[in-house]
């Protein structure tokens, strides 16, 4: 019975050993403030966000989602790589800021939301402007 599990206790016993050793990254020099993370995540988020809605139009744009992202928070990839790397290690740490970007976005819907209420009801109004009751004396 021992010999058909042997793979099983070899694997867990690797997996043991390689996770035993992971050492906390060392803080870049160039690291990303928290503030500064939650920023490009959220940008990050409504970037994949319209790529899901309309990939097509991105492209005609010649909108590429990551470097848009990097280009207007004025970083690179490995700046945030890097900076990503060394938050994941502490967990309440990154927690706090996914907490933060999840935050920032369900602001944003609510905001989103609210001006497509004011539009829904700018239309309603202009359509019963334009709107002439019936004359039905003549």
């Amino acid at each position: 019975m021992f010999k058909s599990f042997s793979p099983l206790y070899l694997f867990l016993a690797f997996l043991v050993v390689s996770c035993y050793g992971i050492d906390k990254p060392s803080k870049p020099d160039n690291l990303l403030s928290e503030d500064k993370m939650v920023d490009v995540l959220v940008e990050f988020t409504l970037m994949s966000s319209a790529k899901g809605i309309n990939k097509r139009e991105l492209e005609n744009r010649g909108i590429v989602p990551d470097s848009f992202v990097y280009k207007k928070h004025n970083i690179d990839s490995l700046q945030f790589a890097n900076s990503n790397n060394y938050y994941a290690y502490d967990i309440e740490t990154y927690t706090d800021i996914y907490t933060k970007v999840k935050d920032s976005l369900e602001k944003l819907k609510a905001i989103y939301v609210e001006e497509q209420k004011k539009i829904t009801e700018d239309k309603q109004k202009l359509l019963k402007k334009e709107r002439k009751p019936l004359n039905l004396d003549n």
